[in-house]
């Protein structure tokens, strides 16, 4: 995804994987009901199992995230030392499948037009850094203080010899729409470390409760210190996306903004109940209606937050394979949230790139 979108909008792209460190989930209740029987809820494999005879929180697991985190991460370094992927796996996929509709079509022919030996520079990016699999950073939901609180340490500034607070067990960390309480735990440890975090922002959270936040875990308002992940849903975000904005230009933190399209537009099946889904067409209408937004009260979008993986699973609705809710139970792999599969996710891909030409063209809307 990383290159198709630096090939098609000509600007770097900083790839910051959920990985190497999601072992614990937030959720809305503490219990379920499996077969007639209440259960606790599965809370991730940092603290219990999925199956619903290991509901029960196990303090060891902690230890087993930590070494399955660490050997993640020497799979990414190893996987990311390789040349053998990048812009020439690009090249060489099929993407048959694209061709079932114009907006495939389209991508097809973009992707087939791309020469290799005509590759300049890409603001400041050569022919090389396209050809190797590009730096992934790690980061994860700062859920589970008592694990998190392992990970931080004391480390020494080279440049000004002062000594810092620093979460070693992830590049960037976030706060979850449901743990940003003010005068909460998740927010007096988040205020206390240097990495750039991350804050989940939702409907529920009023302008001044934002600004309020940013003062506290941020009052330097250092650039590039908050990155804002906004979920709201495609039905609701003309509707507080604006509100967030105008408070945040009047507060002058120096924000990142980023779009996340999918939590917002979560739901259950109507053919399978207990399955839950997200529809193709509602992430991408509250993408483009992020787009639509910035634009309009004079701000920028940033980047975007997908749930997504490269295996052919039936979990999202819609996109080019037109997937109903018949085809759930094919391939329904997640323990948790439905993802994007490999196709859905290039189709994703090349539609930002086109939403961003849109975006920067002072004359249209995305």
């Amino acid at each position: 995804m990383s290159i198709i979108l630096i090939l098609n909008i000509n600007i770097p792209v900083v790839n910051i994987a959920r990985i190497a460190g999601q072992f614990s989930k937030p959720r809305s209740k503490s219990t379920e009901i499996i077969n007639g029987k209440e259960v606790l809820c599965f809370r991730g494999e940092c603290i219990n199992g999925y199956s619903s005879d290991e509901r029960k929180p196990d303090p060891e697991r902690m230890l087993k995230a930590y070494f399955h985190s660490s050997t993640t991460l020497n799979y990414i370094r190893l996987l990311s030392s390789s040349r053998e992927d990048g812009l020439y796996t690009l090249l060489e996929s099929d993407y048959s499948f694209l061709l079932d509709n114009n907006l495939g079509k389209e991508c097809f022919t973009n992707i087939k037009s791309f020469d290799l030996s005509n590759l300049k520079k890409i603001n400041g990016l050569d022919s090389n850094f396209l050809l190797k699999k590009p730096y992934i950073f790690t980061s994860h939901e700062g859920l589970l203080l008592e694990y998190e609180e392992c990970m931080t340490r004391k480390i020494r500034d080279p440049e000004t010899n002062e000594e810092k607070w620093w979460n070693l067990g992830a590049h960037f960390l976030w706060i979850g729409d449901r743990t940003r309480d003010i005068d909460g735990a998740h927010v007096e440890y988040f205020r206390g470390i240097e990495n750039p975090i991350g804050i989940k922002i939702g409907p529920t959270l009023k302008p001044d409760e934002l600004v309020r936040l940013l003062d506290i875990v941020d009052p330097n308002k250092e650039l590039g210190k908050v990155t804002l992940i906004f979920r709201y849903g495609y039905d609701k975000i003309k509707t507080y996306f604006p509100q967030h904005i105008k408070a945040i230009q009047s507060s002058d933190h120096k924000v990142i903004f980023v779009c996340d399209p999918m939590h917002g537009n979560t739901l259950f099946s109507t053919e399978y109940p207990s399955y839950k889904t997200r529809k193709f067409s509602h992430i991408l209408l509250e993408l483009k209606l992020c787009f639509n937004i910035c634009k309009a009260y004079g701000s920028h979008l940033d980047g975007v937050h997908f749930e997504l993986t490269g295996e052919e699973v039936t979990e999202c609705l819609g996109g080019s394979m037109q997937l109903e809710d018949k085809d759930l139970p094919k391939t329904y792999k997640t323990l948790c949230d439905p993802r994007l599969n490999y196709k859905q996710s290039l189709e994703i891909a090349f539609l930002i790139a086109k939403y961003w030409k849109k975006y920067q063209d002072p004359a249209s809307s995305a």
